[in-house]
C-alpha cells in the first residue's frame, strides 16, 4: 500500500465518518433510542442495529471495490459503541462488523474488535459522560488546554487519556497487522511520520462523530427547556386565570343569596359544574363544543345575576367548527370581559354574540358585544392599559401556543361595542 493511497484513505474517511454520523442523526427512530436515558435490551439491540447494517456493508465494500478502504470504520466504531453503549454491546457490535473480514481470511479480525470492544467499554466506564460528549478532535486545541491546566495544576486529564488510549489501540492494530500480513486490515506507511498520521487519524474520527452527535444532542437539550419553559408558562397561566374567575363568580352568587336565595342556589349548582370542569384534569386543547359547553354554565350565572331583561346571548355557530380543537378556557375571560366592561356600565344590558366560521383552513372566532366600547385601542395596547386579567391571559396563551400563527385583534367603538376576533389553524382531533 503506498503511502499517498494511505493519504487518500484518511481524508476520505474522514468524510465518511461525518457523513455517517451526520446521516443517523437525521433519522427519528435513533435519535430517540441514541439518546433516551434508559434502555430495554430490545431497544439496545435495535439501536445497535442501526450502527451495524450500514457499518458491517462498509466492510464487505472493502473488499469488493478495489482500493475503497475508507468505506471500513469498523475500528472507529467499535470505540465508539464501548465508550456510549458499554463493553457488552460494543463486543456485540465488533463481532458483527468481524464477520465479513473473517470470512476472507482476516482472522484476527474477530478477537481484536472483541478485545478493542472491551477496552473501549472500561474507558467509556472510567470516563465520565460528558467527558465523552465533549471530547474534542482538534487534537491541537486540546494539547493546548492540557499544557495550560496543567501548568497550574498537575492532574490526570481524561479527554488527553481518551486520545492517547484510542491512538495505542490503533498503534497496537498496526502492530498486530504488520507482524500477522493478511490476517487483520490496517493502514500500514511505508514512512514513520505517516504512520503517525494514521494513529492520530483514529482519535479525530471517533471526536468527529462524537461532535456530529453532540451538537444534536445540546439541540435536543435546548429544545426540551423550551417545551418544559412553554409548560410552565402555561401552567401559570390556567392557574392565573382560575381563581380569577372563581372571586368573580363568587362576587355574583354572593349579590344573590340575601334576596333571592333560589337564583343563588341554580348558580351554585351551575358554579359546581364549572369547578368540577376546571379542576378535571384537562388537555391543553379541546373541541369548540366543549368549550361553548363550559360557557354556557357561565353566561347562566350572569343571565341570572343580570337579568334575562338586560343580558341577551346570541349565538352564529358554524357547526363545522364544532370538532376544531381551541386551547381550553378561551371564550370564557372574553364573554367576562365583555359582560363586565362593555354591557355592566349601561344602565339597560345589551347583548353577548358569539360567532364561529370556517375560513379555508383556519377558523375564526368571534366575541361581540353591543355595549359602551373601551376606545380604538389596538391589542398590543392591552399589556399596558388593558381590559383586565382575563384579556391579556387569553392573549398571551395564544401567543404560546400558536406564536405567528394566530391572529388576535381587538375593534371597540366607544358607545357602540367591542369585538373580539381570534382567529386559529383549524385542526382538528387526531392531527398534529
Amino acid at each position: 500500500m503506498t503511502d499517498r493511497l494511505i493519504w487518500i484513505t484518511l481524508l476520505v474517511k474522514l468524510g465518511v465518518v461525518a457523513s455517517v454520523a451526520s446521516i443517523l442523526a437525521r433519522v427519528v427512530t435513533f435519535r430517540r433510542l441514541f439518546f433516551a436515558e434508559r434502555r430495554t435490551p430490545r431497544q439496545t439491540l435495535g439501536l445497535l442495529a442501526f450502527f451495524l447494517v450500514p457499518l458491517t456493508l462498509g466492510v464487505w465494500l472493502r473488499f469488493w471495490v478495489s482500493n475503497f478502504l475508507a468505506a471500513d470504520i469498523s475500528f472507529e466504531t467499535v470505540i465508539l459503541l464501548g465508550l456510549l453503549l458499554g463493553p457488552s454491546w460494543a463486543m456485540l457490535g465488533g463481532v458483527v462488523l468481524a464477520l465479513p473480514a473473517v470470512y476472507h481470511h482476516e482472522f484476527l479480525a474477530l478477537p481484536f474488535n472483541v478485545a478493542l470492544g472491551v477496552a473501549a467499554g472500561i474507558l467509556g466506564r472510567f470516563v465520565e459522560p460528558e467527558e465523552v460528549w465533549s471530547f474534542t478532535p482538534f487534537i491541537d486545541l486540546s494539547l493546548y488546554r492540557w499544557v495550560r491546566r496543567n501548568l497550574r495544576q498537575p492532574r490526570i486529564d481524561r479527554q488527553i487519556l481518551l486520545m492517547f488510549l484510542i491512538s495505542v489501540m490503533e498503534m497496537l492494530r498496526d502492530w498486530a497487522a504488520h507482524v500477522y500480513p493478511g490476517r487483520l486490515f490496517a493502514l500500514l506507511a511505508s514512512q514513520t511520520w505517516v504512520q503517525v498520521f494514521v494513529w492520530l487519524s483514529a482519535p479525530i474520527n471517533v471526536g468527529i462523530a462524537l461532535k456530529v452527535w453532540s451538537t444534536l444532542r445540546l439541540e435536543m437539550k435546548l429544545e426540551e427547556q423550551k417545551r418544559l419553559l412553554l409548560e410552565a408558562r402555561l401552567d401559570a397561566l390556567q392557574r392565573q386565570i382560575n381563581p380569577h374567575f372563581l372571586f368573580n363568580t363568587l362576587n355574583s352568587i354572593a349579590s344573590l343569596v340575601r334576596m333571592q336565595p333560589e337564583m343563588a342556589r341554580q348558580m351554585t349548582v351551575k358554579l359546581a359544574n364549572i369547578l368540577r370542569a376546571l379542576l378535571k384534569d384537562h388537555d391543553t386543547y379541546v373541541p369548540l363544543r366543549d368549550e361553548l359547553r363550559f360557557t354556557d354554565d357561565y353566561l347562566d350565572i350572569e343571565v341570572v345575576r343580570f337579568g334575562a331583561e338586560k343580558l341577551r346571548v346570541e349565538k352564529e355557530i358554524d357547526p363545522r367548527t364544532l370538532n376544531v380543537l381551541v386551547p381550553s378556557i378561551l371564550l370564557q375571560p372574553l364573554i367576562e370581559n365583555s359582560i363586565k366592561h362593555g354591557l355592566e356600565p349601561r344602565l339597560n344590558g345589551g347583548t353577548v354574540t358569539l360567532r364561529s366560521r370556517l375560513e379555508g383552513d383556519r377558523v375564526l372566532i368571534e366575541v361581540a358585544d353591543d355595549g359602551v366600547g373601551m376606545g380604538n385601542r389596538p391589542a398590543s395596547a392591552l399589556r399596558r392599559a388593558g381590559a383586565g386579567i382575563g384579556m391579556k391571559n387569553v392573549q398571551e396563551r395564544l401567543e404560546v401556543l400558536y406564536g405567528n400563527q394566530a391572529r388576535f385583534e381587538v375593534v371597540s367603538n366607544p358607545g357602540r361595542g367591542t369585538l373580539v376576533s381570534i382567529e386559529l389553524p383549524a385542526n382538528l382531533p387526531g392531527e398534529p
